[in-house]
């Protein structure tokens, strides 16, 4: 009776690319840009953190999007726990969604994208109006369609570090 091999592999360890894609990131979210043209910068943030959710969920999880959303708040000089609020609401919807398929397509990844940064949007907009902050919703609603254009970027570069 021959003895099975044992085939390891090497999986790859993907801590250094998960700080790497979170400190781009952070440039491209705070690079300076001029009024009109930072109305159109995508959620990248927010993108960033879903990617690592969706694709490594051992590694980032809710506590993950925590983290995210106040170092995104301390970034953005936002109400401390706002976005971080947002994000481990929509890495809860999604974890909860998504438990039975383990097998995401690019498709199904784009989808997903689309409706977190839609639902982001929305609850920036609702907690806003409730706190009495002017709130524009053209200004606001600007980011999606370059969020939507960018995630397939973010997805090509990043793939091959997902499970």
């Amino acid at each position: 009776m021959p003895i099975a091999k044992l085939n390891f592999e090497k999986r790859k360890d993907p801590l250094w690319m998960i700080i790497i894609s979170i400190v781009i990131g952070s440039v491209l979210l705070i690079y300076p840009m001029s009024y009109e043209a930072a109305g159109w910068r995508p959620a990248i943030m927010l993108m960033i953190m879903l990617f690592w959710i969706l694709y490594q969920p051992v590694w980032c999880g809710v506590w993950f999007a925590f983290a995210m959303g106040i170092f995104t708040d301390l970034l953005l000089d936002a109400p401390l726990g706002l976005n971080a609020l947002s994000f481990v609401l929509i890495t809860f919807a999604t974890r909860y969604f998504i438990r039975e398929r383990r097998i995401l397509t690019f498709g199904n990844s784009w989808v997903i994208a689309t409706l977190a940064v839609i639902a982001h949007i929305t609850f920036l907009w609702i907690s806003q109006t409730i706190s009495g902050t002017h709130f524009t919703i053209a200004r606001h609603w600007q980011p999606l369609g370059t969020s939507i254009l960018a995630w397939p970027v973010l997805y090509y570069c990043l793939h091959k570090w997902r499970i």
